[in-house]
């Protein structure tokens, strides 16, 4: 954005990026690329990749539902919710200031750079995965639930950060236009008009990444945190597709439950 940084009146930062044609073609020459550099000369499915898959689906039917399976599902969701809860928590704690800020609404003078800088910052925090982020906070404190934490709060605090302040931005002007013809600052528009209009779009995509957290949870297994991704590791290592089975299905009524929950908040902020 031109307000972000020093620029000639009248003139945008790499213009030629919003050319439609240029982006198509870029697409295209990917695909192309990619198509390109696959080696079609070898099989698609290893032998006895059908067989396998199989046995996976027939484990289906039915899933293992004995009491015992079923409590320790139960746990493991507790555990990877518990986990998600947390990583979520850190990353609204980060995002929010610093998506207010990279924002810009805030500024009317002094150092206009700061949103840019804060932008550039979390761009570096969201393009390194969580599980890349998991290798480097485990060689910092260790196998622990807090080296998992760390790792999904990271980077989803530079996810949330950049929608939140695209989200404040993209909010109608005309509401605004009449705090700001009443004499209120940029604080106070932001406060009483931004973030209130923009509420139910924040709340609704905190929840869609609280959704993505737990399944980022339930991969850091490897890290040393319990969970339903620890348990789904040690049924396909002993071939129990039955009980794989039924820990996705509880990974998936989690899922459910948080995209329910979203959607009547979101009707409830909205009405």
């Amino acid at each position: 954005m031109a307000s972000l940084i020093a620029l000639e009146p009248g003139r945008r930062p790499l213009k030629f990026l919003e050319n439609r044609h240029l982006l198509t073609l870029l697409l295209v020459g990917a695909l192309v690329w990619s198509l390109a550099v696959v080696d079609w000369r070898g099989p698609l499915v290893h032998s006895g990749g059908g067989a396998a898959a199989s046995d996976f689906l027939q484990a289906l039917f039915p899933p293992e539902l004995s009491t015992d399976f079923l409590r320790l599902c139960l746990v493991a969701s507790w555990q990877t919710v518990s986990y998600a809860v947390a990583a979520i928590t850190v990353a609204v704690a980060i995002g929010f200031p610093l998506g207010v800020i990279a924002s810009g609404t805030a500024y009317t003078q002094g150092n206009l750079r700061v949103p840019a800088i804060v932008r550039l910052c979390l761009a570096g925090m969201r393009s390194i995965h969580e599980l890349v982020w998991a290798v480097l906070f485990v060689s910092a404190v260790g196998l622990s639930p807090l080296a998992a934490i760390l790792a999904i709060a990271l980077p989803y605090g530079g996810i949330l950060g950049r929608i939140y302040a695209d989200l404040i931005n993209d909010v109608p002007d005309p509401p605004l236009q009449a705090l700001r013809a009443s004499g209120a600052s940029p604080m106070r528009v932001l406060l009483y008009g931004r973030l209130p209009m923009a509420l139910p779009e924040l709340v609704s995509y905190t929840f869609y990444r609280f959704e993505c957290a737990i399944r980022a949870a339930a991969i850091m297994s490897f890290v040393g945190i319990r969970g339903l991704g620890y348990e789904i590791q040690l049924s396909l290592n002993d071939l129990l597709f039955s009980q794989v089975w039924t820990l996705m299905l509880f990974m998936v009524a989690l899922v459910m439950v948080v995209d329910m929950w979203s959607s009547r908040l979101r009707r409830s902020l909205v009405s």
